[in-house]
């Protein structure tokens, strides 16, 4: 039996575009946070760089805009890379207030230590040190915090282990008037399927980067958000350009453990298996060149050679400063018997982080009324072909901060819509080929990372796409038959993603940021500041 939650704000996803965004508007709204596994499970923690923001005297808020834009390879949003940087500073004030403590630098006066300003670090596209962290473990700093925070708000309520399955439109004839009124949630550890109402919907979901078969992102990062706005009826931008971190460990125990870009900010260098550093031959800023050029670097050198990785030397740095700046890679490299401050370390690139994302204005509205969607499962412009390095918390904050302004506005005149049926589950039967999932979860991570990942070709992209329909068809004829599951759920939206991504990049004749066609090496500059738009099929809306 279905039960039914009523809210005024509806927040899927706990990172930290959601946490924020809640806490925004709790002290005037009832609001839930959906987390489909634990609260601290999502990409947040996993974030180990910083937070870019002018903070330093000698930076500008005019530089952090340009090398935004020269990341994004011609495809950034200027007026929207300028809101969010010159918000970046309160953006930071906000989060100190919220208990988050950032790295300063110390100084020594009279014997006694005090601390000063916030040290900042310098990773690849930046021109200044402009990146405020936590030493290697800002994700996780932020995440405590909000979530501390969260936890202790009357007005908000968190569930954990509830996964959303779908969205629910209120069914006006209109489909252009259409709006969202809440969404259908499985409770895992229940096994039951809930009715959350609500007057506005926030989508928080994250990216989409475990579509491919190596990646930095922890497993829930399967396109969830994104692929429910597509069947719900919104656009999509921009979803060719799928980040791959050019430093993932290289190691069989676990292939999702990043090493921070932070660390070629600190002098760390690329070498191939004799000791040589290669980066000279790519571009002149060398390892600090952006992430799309040192991924590429590294996945030619690999083909090249026969590689099954490269490595990441920062030894002929002091131990005491490696050890006091990265403790947690540190750490846990020498439970995997790597000493980071007497050897090099094996990386490989990974998907890392999805560019592109459902099409929002500038508070984070969708195409469908009352539905939001912010941090990286929006597309607002502020990434373009490539995210510069820790530009994406910045984003989470500030869009949190506007979508919540909005959905104060919004909520005073809203209602609940009571036309809500309980999910029909009559007609479906438990599984007994569980298989069929496990099987096509793998097919099509493995196509994915063959056919669509660092360096595309057209027939490769027109193999996979065949691979992703026919797959879709198998997945529709289950979900059809079968009672719904976490992983049947997840590999659901995943085949959307995917087929979303190959049908982006099929489009974009050309090379650019993170899209690399070897049928099409050149830039072309008629496709400067065009973005690649889909848009759905008009259907009904909701189950």
């Amino acid at each position: 039996m279905s039960k039914f939650h009523d809210f005024d704000v509806l927040v899927i996803g706990s990172g930290a575009a959601g946490l924020s965004l809640g806490l925004k508007v709790a002290n005037h709204a009832k609001v839930a946070i959906l987390s489909k596994n634990k609260l601290n499970e999502g990409s947040t923690s996993w974030a180990q760089g910083g937070i870019a923001a002018v903070l330093d005297n000698r930076d500008s808020t005019e530089s952090h805009i340009e090398d935004t834009m020269v990341a994004g390879a011609g495809l950034c949003h200027r007026d929207t890379v300028t809101f969010v940087v010159e918000n970046g500073h309160d953006a930071i004030d906000w989060l100190v207030d919220q208990g988050v403590s950032f790295t300063k630098e110390t100084t020594i006066k009279k014997d006694v230590f005090v601390d000063g300003d916030y040290h900042l670090t310098k990773e690849g596209g930046h021109s200044f040190r402009r990146v405020v962290h936590a030493t290697d473990a800002t994700g996780q700093e932020v995440q405590q915090s909000l979530e501390t925070q969260a936890r202790n708000h009357p007005n908000i309520t968190l569930f954990e282990n509830h996964m959303t399955v779908d969205l629910i439109g209120d069914q006006h004839p209109d489909a252009a008037k259409r709006r969202c009124v809440g969404a259908y949630v499985l409770d895992t550890k229940n096994n039951r399927m809930d009715v959350f109402r609500a007057k506005t919907t926030v989508l928080a979901t994250g990216g989409a980067s475990r579509v491919y078969l190596y990646t930095s992102n922890p497993d829930g990062s399967t396109g969830d958000g994104i692929a429910m706005a597509w069947r719900f009826g919104c656009r999509v931008a921009n979803m060719e350009f799928n980040q791959f971190h050019p430093t993932c460990l290289y190691h069989p125990e676990t292939r999702t453990f990043l090493l921070t870009e932070a660390l070629r900010g600190e002098g760390a260098y690329l070498r191939l298996p004799d000791g040589e550093r290669f980066m000279k031959r790519f571009d002149e800023r060398l390892e600090l060149a952006p992430r799309d050029i040192v991924a590429r670097a590294i996945d030619h050198e690999m083909k090249r050679l026969g590689l099954d990785c490269v490595y990441l030397d920062i030894s002929h740095k002091d131990a005491g400063f490696i050890q006091e700046h990265f403790p947690t890679i540190y750490k846990r490299c020498l439970e995997l018997g790597y000493d980071l401050t007497k050897q090099p370390i094996p990386v490989v690139p990974a998907a890392h982080y999805t560019c592109g994302g459902i099409m929002t204005g500038p508070a984070g509205q969708t195409d469908v009324a009352n539905l939001f969607a912010i941090g990286e499962v929006a597309h607002t412009g502020l990434h373009g072909a490539n995210r510069m390095a820790s530009n994406s918390l910045l984003e989470c904050l500030v869009y949190g901060h506007e979508a919540a302004k909005e959905i104060l506005s919004l909520i005073k005149t809203e209602k609940l819509f009571d036309n809500i049926r309980p999910w029909d589950a009559s007609r479906v039967m438990d599984s007994d080929e569980d298989v069929v999932i496990s099987h096509n979860w793998n097919e099509l991570r493995h196509f994915m990372w063959d056919y669509v990942g660092i360096v595309r070709t057209t027939r490769r992209l027109e193999r996979a796409a065949r691979r992703a329909d026919m797959l879709a068809g198998e997945i529709r004829e289950y979900y059809s038959h079968f009672r719904v599951t976490p992983d049947l759920l997840e590999l659901r939206n995943l085949v959307v993603v995917a087929d979303l991504i190959i049908r982006s990049a099929l489009l974009r004749t050309e090379s650019r940021g993170l899209h690399y066609m070897l049928d099409y090496p050149e830039t072309d500059p008629v496709m400067d500041g065009r973005d690649t738009i889909l848009r759905p099929p008009r259907r009904p809306l909701a189950k």
